[in-house]
């Protein structure tokens, strides 16, 4: 088995890559469940730039079924952090900061 420090993502061309067996494993799928579940949209996936003090960081979130995979990986692809948890796959569209402020 492998530590976590030496499992990788891979960044091409500003993509990255994550192998099916970390996301298959995250949401008890076989790895050969995943590209097609990825295409029909029953995984999909959220990717977040880091900005200054995580400036080269990444973190990408997959979501499936009622939970969360999260791996924050750094410029070389090298798997960070892993969670999972609890969640639902976020809403597209623009959201309405106004909405998002505090109540006076």
């Amino acid at each position: 088995m492998k530590g976590e420090s030496d499992e990788q993502s891979d960044l091409q061309h500003r993509r990255f890559v994550v192998d099916a067996e970390i996301v298959g494993g995250a949401f008890d799928l076989p790895p050969k469940d995943v590209p097609a579940r990825l295409r029909n949209g029953e995984i999909t996936s959220r990717c977040e730039t880091g900005i200054d003090d995580d400036a080269g960081r990444w973190r990408l979130t997959f979501y499936s079924g009622g939970r969360a995979l999260r791996l924050v990986v750094d410029e070389t692809g090298a798997i960070l952090s892993r969670s999972t948890f609890p969640a639902h796959a976020p809403t597209t569209g623009a959201i309405d900061l106004a909405s998002l402020s505090a109540s006076d």
